[in-house]
């Protein structure tokens, strides 16, 4: 606001200059208040607005219009402002498909399609009405998508759809909804097939795996959604027939090489294995690039000259945010310099500058095929991060030495590590030092078969022989961990095989084979196989799934229900994702209401709830609505 005393006259103001100067503080008290006034004053208008309104009056503008506020949720997906601002546009198109349809993305945070099932029942034909598209045999010829996008002519189903179970029928309304996401992959090195320089992988570790197509950002709420609108796990018509949507730069898929000329043809085909060579291999000479979207396969026309790099630009489904990848997560960081590395240099100098405290930043997703060792100073922090968005791969040929000095920290974070294990070598000292994984992915198995079969299927993925040490791992995914008995360890968000050795404490995550431990606190967990504890008077088991064979200290408000998974098997799409007809003791057993395991993060209980009250509320009179997953 203004200055009081600039306001006043020039005589008073050169006499209380020549004097102490009290009447200048005396106007700078009362102008302060005079601007909280001012700011009060314009906050009340602000209030009057759910865009501008302070977050205390967002809740009595909602009850203003009616709004019914949700069970809680991951903070990611929609906000009670966004809510209320949407009520009244929401009860304007009440019913319609493409109203539920928005309502579903934006209460659960998952693309969806609403379908009516009436639409897609098979009808008896009348002259006065003929529907040449509703009778009772299929086209076989016609192309149609399973699912949400099938067009074809059903039967109808006297089956409850809110159950799951029943669908075709005509008060039957279906929201199929995308649980996984398409992370994207940019520029990542393509991996050779068996020395072929013809033959190549999309996946950094050189495994078959779906592709998935990036879905685009839907302009208005009156629009229902298309293939192109969801992330899509790509077949090889669909993409066959939409290349040009899906292919290219920007897009969902593509293809380069680094150092030549890319074949300007793209086919997509079947290139699934034959005897010594895959399916459709394209002529020599016929500037045709042959792509199977299905196995995640690529073959050129002519052999990739040495020097020459094909890279691919593609799209994953992932379940769940851990493991590192294109997703977005926080930023590392720790104090001292920070070196940058790109296109597969070395990394080892860069570490070596930095022991005295520092951050080595990965920029890109590329292969980096060594094997560095890990030390610091006293006292110091050495971090080695990949780039927002961005995972790098790498391929060590033997054990990765973690080192550091008496007090020290090593922090990996955002990266595919596969070849080896990570070891956390012994000190020689009584001092504690500490290692910190994020958003890693230490492969299990070490290397991975074409099949996506772990080559070495016990060997652990991290052995920790220092103690005392503390070792926190964070949003990761691992193969079998061990420990000695003097180290603390600390897990959270992740999926890992196995755990041996010292203290463990669990919390949200998921362990596909045992636990045995010196001591263990375990909460919001799945633990398929046994869990031992040697000493049972200290810890306890919270909210978790446990095997029945399991010794361990007290439980509180622990199952022995089997968990059904989507895929047990790394490198699948649903890996350790809860299918939807998983009990509810464990799908809705954590202490927050969501399931056990590394979904937890996820809320999908609680968003499913959320969607159910809405259509209570936003739903037709007579018609009822089933959720589906469609991933």
């Amino acid at each position: 606001m203004t200055d009081l005393y600039e306001l006043l006259p020039r005589v008073h103001r050169l006499r209380d200059e020549l004097g102490d100067g009290r009447l200048r503080l005396l106007l700078e008290v009362i102008g302060e208040q005079l601007g909280v006034l001012e700011e009060s004053l314009d906050q009340f208008y602000d209030d009057l607005f759910v865009e501008t309104a302070a977050d205390w009056a967002v809740p009595y503008i909602g009850d203003l219009v009616g709004h019914r506020p949700l069970y809680g949720g991951p903070p990611t997906v929609g906000s009670p402002r966004a809510e209320v601002a949407n009520t009244i546009a929401y009860r304007r198109r009440k019913g319609t498909a493409a109203m539920l349809e928005q309502l579903a993305f934006d209460v659960t945070g998952w693309r969806a399609r609403a379908v009516e099932f009436f639409e897609r029942l098979a009808t008896t034909q009348h002259m006065n009405h003929p529907r040449p598209d509703r009778g009772g045999t299929p086209d076989v010829r016609r192309r149609t998508l399973p699912g949400a996008f099938d067009e074809r002519a059903h039967l109808a189903e006297v089956r409850r759809v809110s159950t799951g179970a029943g669908r075709y029928n005509i008060h039957n309304i279906g929201l199929f909804l995308w649980r996984l996401d398409a992370v994207e992959v940019f520029r990542s090195p393509l991996v050779p097939d068996a020395g072929s320089r013809r033959r190549f992988r999309f996946h950094p570790l050189g495994i078959d795996q779906r592709l998935f197509g990036k879905p685009r950002t839907e302009e208005g709420i009156t629009h229902l959604a298309e293939p192109f609108d969801v992330p899509l796990p790509l077949t090889r018509r669909f993409l066959a027939d939409h290349r040009d949507v899906y292919y290219g730069h920007g897009r969902s898929l593509l293809v380069e090489l680094v150092g030549a000329a890319t074949p300007s043809k793209v086919r997509v085909c079947d290139l699934s294995d034959v005897a010594d060579d895959w399916a459709h291999a394209p002529q020599p000479g016929s500037d045709v690039l042959a792509v199977d979207p299905v196995l995640g396969r690529v073959y050129f026309p002519e052999a990739v000259p040495a020097g020459v790099i094909p890279v691919g630009t593609f799209h994953q489904g992932y379940a769940m945010r851990v493991g590192g990848g294109g997703y977005d997560r926080e930023a590392s960081t720790t104090p001292g310099q920070v070196r940058q590395v790109s296109g597969g240099a070395a990394i080892q100098p860069h570490l070596d500058s930095v022991t005295s405290g520092g951050t080595v930043h990965i920029a890109d997703s590329w292969l980096y095929g060594e094997t560095p060792a890990f030390a610091t100073a006293a006292g110091r922090t050495v971090l080695l991060r990949g780039a927002h968005r961005r995972r790098p791969h790498l391929a060590a040929a033997g054990p990765v030495a973690i080192r550091p000095g008496p007090g020290g920290t090593v922090v990996l974070d955002g990266l595919l590590i596969s070849g080896d294990r990570l070891t956390f070598e012994d000190g020689g000292d009584l001092e504690t030092r500490t290692l910190v994984l994020r958003h890693c992915t230490l492969v299990p198995g070490l290397t991975r078969t074409a099949g996506n079969e772990p080559t070495h299927p016990v060997a652990p993925s991290l052995v920790v022989s220092q103690q005392p040490a503390q070792v926190i791992i964070d949003r990761c995914v691992l193969g079998p961990v061990e420990v000695a008995d003097g180290v603390e360890v600390s897990i959270r968000d992740s999926v890992l095989d196995s755990y041996r050795g010292g203290s463990l404490t669990l919390a949200e995550s998921t362990v596909l084979g045992t636990v045995t431990a010196t001591r263990i606190d375990i909460s919001n967990s799945i633990v398929l196989g046994a869990v031992t504890a040697r000493r049972r008077q200290e810890g306890c088991l919270r909210f978790s799934r446990v095997a029945e064979s399991s010794l361990t200290p007290s439980r509180h408000r622990c199952t022995t229900v089997p968990p059904a998974f989507t895929s047990v098997r790394f490198g699948d799409p649903g890996y350790a994702q809860l299918r939807s007809f998983t009990p509810d003791e464990v799908r809705r057993g954590a202490d927050n209401e969501s399931e056990m395991g590394a979904g937890n993060h996820l809320f999908a209980p609680q968003r499913e709830a959320n969607l159910r009250l809405r259509l209570d509320e936003y739903l037709r009179f007579g018609l009822e609505a089933g959720i589906f997953h469609a991933t």
